[in-house]
């Protein structure tokens, strides 16, 4: 089988068996989060990490981007660091480390770790196969919207002087979003779709990064798809999706929570908290199971 015949597809089984049949890049974006530090119960099935990682970046184009969102337990008292492990393997292997952006959740589950701060975060590590091919940023109002700011002061240290600059031209209505990005968890009724599932992030997080780093037509993998979420946006944003998971509670979950998009016409950014002016059609690809 070649990456054509999974595409639109929720499949059973061992991710790192079923990529070794995709073609060589093959695949677009990736966006994924792994079973890390046994934080989440896989029935004990262990994932062979680095076999997958060299996986990828073999199905990954060049100019393509892995989306790898992880999280460190705390064992005794110490963090893991497995987040930082990981990442450093994927450099190893031959990606670049694009960006480390942070997941952070507005609604954190509260701990009951002594001595420390409540953990309310979670790594979004943007790895890239090379330079990174496609990126729509995202875009946010800014606060000072329209105003003229007067030039700014600086120090000439060689002459012990301080003058001030030309007039700055006025603060545009809009900037690139930052590497931080927001999100309340499990509370969004669309979210609370896949509540069978121990920890889906938001629709929000996945819709954010497929629209970030890929296009129409595009091709997105979820290696490790749990309740498809990954899938679930793809589908919605006019992409090719392929989910892949070991459980099959898990694709279960995600074939029907793929099959309600099937009712929908048309999406608008608006229904997804952004610009009502931005209209796409919905991609309405099959949902299979292959055994």
């Amino acid at each position: 089988m070649k990456t054509k015949d999974y595409l639109n597809k929720i499949i059973q089984g061992d991710c790192l068996e079923t990529m070794k049949s995709f073609d060589d890049e093959s695949v677009d974006l990736v966006v994924t989060s792994p079973p890390y530090d046994g934080l989440r119960n896989y029935k004990g099935y262990s994932f062979d990490f680095e076999g997958i990682v060299k996986e990828l970046f073999r199905v990954t184009k060049q100019g393509g981007v892995v989306v790898w969102v992880i999280g460190d337990a705390t064992i005794e008292g110490s963090e893991t660091g497995t987040s930082f492990k990981q990442a450093l393997y994927f450099k190893e292997v031959g990606f670049n480390l694009h960006d480390t952006m942070i997941f952070n959740k507005r609604n954190p589950i509260p701990q009951i770790y002594r001595k420390r701060y409540n953990n309310q975060f979670e790594y979004m590590f943007v790895f890239s196969k090379g330079v990174v091919k496609t990126h729509n940023p995202i875009m946010v109002d800014c606060l000072h919207a329209g105003l003229q700011l007067n030039g700014t002061t600086y120090k000439n240290y060689s002459k012990n002087v301080q003058e001030r600059g030309k007039m700055a031209k006025p603060v545009k209505s809009q900037k690139i979003k930052g590497n931080i990005w927001e999100y309340v968890v499990g509370k969004n009724k669309e979210d609370q779709e896949a509540k069978g599932h121990p920890a889906p992030f938001p629709c929000e997080l996945a819709q954010d990064h497929i629209l970030s780093w890929s296009n129409e037509g595009d091709v997105v993998l979820d290696p490790m798809c749990g309740s498809g979420t990954t899938c679930k946006m793809a589908k919605r944003l006019g992409r090719h999706y392929i989910g892949l998971d070991v459980s099959a509670e898990y694709c279960k979950i995600a074939e029907e929570r793929l099959k309600m998009e099937n009712n929908l016409n048309l999406w608008t950014a608006k229904d997804l908290n952004k610009s009502d002016e931005l209209k796409q059609p919905i991609f309405l690809g099959n949902s299979k199971k292959i055994v």
